[in-house]
């Protein structure tokens, strides 16, 4: 079977990440989680205090970008790679509700995406590789085999990010995790840099309706109808 690429952006909370280790662990490829990437960004601007609810200081958060070290190293009890941030295992931080609230502010700023998007494309250039972000199939890799493009409702999302913290143990409300959808779908679909769009020759898929499995089958049915064709 030839390797290719396999983009999948959307929405937050619409199960990207879900689908892409599905896939990954199917196809036995890389698994590239971006949203990791910023996330950890956004959490060493927080631990340092470049950005607050009303303070963002985005020139200093540039200029540090060089003591920035982002890293995936495999958990091979949890059977994915999990994000490092200068050496620290930050995967259960970067989850929050609170680095939720900043990371699509960090990712406004394009000093970050360009940072961020060469270490992506030099991860993805052997292919056989499954990324999930915004702008994978726009930016990162234009030219990728399979581009899919994941929405769901903003209720519906909020409610599956709610029960996956409430899961986790954080106090949260379902209104604050609403507001939080919405207000990042407001900003990644209208920063300068990157909006999120849907490539022209992506597949949208709506799963308001679909099951992680039912999801999956579709999606690998696509992945094999394409791999013939390559």
């Amino acid at each position: 079977m030839k390797n290719i690429t396999i983009a999948i952006d959307g929405f937050s909370s619409t199960g990207k990440s879900t689908l892409a280790k599905q896939l990954a662990k199917e196809l036995a490829y890389v698994y590239v989680d971006t949203g990791a990437m910023y996330r950890a960004v956004a959490l060493f601007a927080m631990n340092n205090s470049l950005i607050k609810a009303d303070f963002f200081d985005k020139k200093a958060l540039i200029d540090s970008l060089p003591k920035i070290q982002l890293e995936f190293k495999f958990n091979s009890d949890l059977g994915f790679a999990e994000m490092y941030l200068n050496g620290e295992n930050v995967e259960k931080q970067i989850r929050t509700i609170e680095v939720s609230s900043f990371v699509s502010k960090v990712a406004e700023v394009s000093e970050v995406r360009s940072k961020l998007v060469e270490q992506q494309q030099e991860m993805g250039k052997n292919k056989a590789i499954v990324m999930d972000g915004r702008d994978i199939g726009t930016v990162v890799f234009p030219d990728a085999e399979l581009k899919i493009f994941m929405t769901a409702s903003a209720e519906t999302r909020a409610q599956r990010r709610f029960d996956e913290l409430q899961q986790k143990g954080d106090n949260v409300s379902y209104e604050e995790v609403l507001k939080n959808v919405v207000e990042r779908d407001y900003i990644d679909t209208h920063r300068e840099d990157s909006p999120l769009v849907i490539a022209d020759d992506a597949i949208e898929i709506d799963n308001s309706y679909l099951n992680r499995e039912e999801q999956f089958a579709a999606v690998l049915e696509l992945v094999n109808e394409v791999v013939k064709t390559v």
